[in-house]
């Protein structure tokens, strides 16, 4: 029996809902649908590990492998699946659950797996017909669900560790140990504050793994600095929305940008790097700069609707990441980072960033 948490059933309930409306329909940057705009589906792809199947939309659904057709039925079947997996999926939206309907209708259409490969941003992969240029692009989309705990943009990891070197403080090895035993409920935040209150300033001199570091030179040269300053505003002050965080560095301007006629060098850089991440930069990987997730990203909001951000329309889904992100705060121990530690002689804090999508 399949078995899954909300985000696996979420992949499923997509494919169903979108082959139930026949159609993706976008959202602005506020995760509201832009009314009397749609892009018509013309067939959902899905591989699985007997064989590659298509689901084509001809008032019917009809669903084929290496061109030959193997079954039709009515868009309204699907409409009425989608709609019984979501109230499924809201009332078990905090475990891993089975839904035994769904799967044997999964069977029926030839679809047996949850989940697609983790080896790429894109979970559904749809030809949509482009009313605009009249071209039926195959795109890949990655699938977030709102329903439930919110999802990660960017997982925590050792990879994604920041390095800030402690200047103009010496420390005996007692009072290192003093300072990482702190264990309040914000002991990183706390512990930092005892290193400043000794004299203590940090400065950030680099990711702890090198592919990160050249992976964010290369979306911009001086982005490292930027998410190193905006990973140490997190920990040290009360902001955690990307939003706010960006605001709060283009105020303070750590970089020395010319902003005399008001560039936006913050939020522009920190888009780019969300909208990468988004579609195909992981920090353990070089980043070519290719995008995995061609099409963009599909929402499934806690109602059921379903909302694609298209790159097509870039403005709004550069703005949804930066407005609906924020920093989160993963384990320290698991992920080797928040205490004091000495090499040669020298002291040093590692900082980790997490990036999560707000609920």
């Amino acid at each position: 029996m399949l078995t899954g948490n909300v985000g696996e059933w979420s992949e499923i309930y997509t494919l169903l809902k979108l082959l139930g409306d026949g159609k993706l329909v976008p959202g602005n940057e506020n995760i509201e649908r832009i009314k009397d705009v749609f892009y018509p589906i013309v067939k959902i792809l899905r591989t699985e590990s007997n064989g590659t199947f298509e689901y084509c939309v001809n008032q019917d659904i009809v669903i084929s492998s290496e061109g030959k057709e193997l079954l039709r039925i009515p868009m309204a079947t699907f409409k009425e699946r989608a709609t019984f997996l979501l109230e499924k999926i809201k009332a078990n939206s905090d475990r891993t659950f089975a839904v035994p309907e769904i799967e044997e209708f999964m069977n029926d259409i030839k679809c047996i797996s949850l989940k697609a490969g983790s080896g790429t941003k894109s979970d559904i992969n749809i030809v949509i017909h482009d009313l605009r240029t009249n071209q039926t692009p195959l795109l890949g989309f990655s699938i977030k669900s709102q329903i439930g705990n919110p999802s990660t943009l960017l997982n925590a990891g050792k990879t994604t560790n920041f390095i800030y070197k402690i200047n103009d403080v010496n420390l005996t090895d007692h009072e290192i140990d003093t300072i990482n035993s702190i264990n309040s409920k914000n002991k990183i935040k706390d512990r930092i504050s005892a290193l400043i209150e000794k004299g203590g300033k940090f400065n950030f001199i680099g990711t702890e793994q090198k592919i990160f570091s050249n992976n964010l030179t290369l979306i911009d040269s001086l982005l490292p600095e930027i998410i190193g300053e905006i990973t140490f505003a997190f920990y040290t002050g009360k902001n955690s929305t990307m939003k706010s965080l960006v605001e709060s560095i283009q105020e303070k301007n750590p970089l020395k940008f010319d902003t005399s006629n008001d560039h936006k060098f913050y939020s522009y850089k920190i888009k780019r790097f969300l909208t990468d991440i988004a579609l195909g930069m992981m920090p353990s990987k070089v980043w070519t700069g290719e995008y995995d997730a061609t099409g963009g990203y599909l929402i499934v909001k806690e109602d059921g609707e379903v909302l694609c951000y298209h790159i097509y329309n870039r403005n709004e889904f550069e703005s949804y990441l930066l407005n609906n992100t924020k920093l989160d705060t993963a384990s320290s121990t698991r992920h080797e980072f928040g205490t004091v530690y000495k090499d040669n002689n020298e002291l040093y804090f590692k900082l980790n960033l997490q990036i999560r999508f707000i609920k």
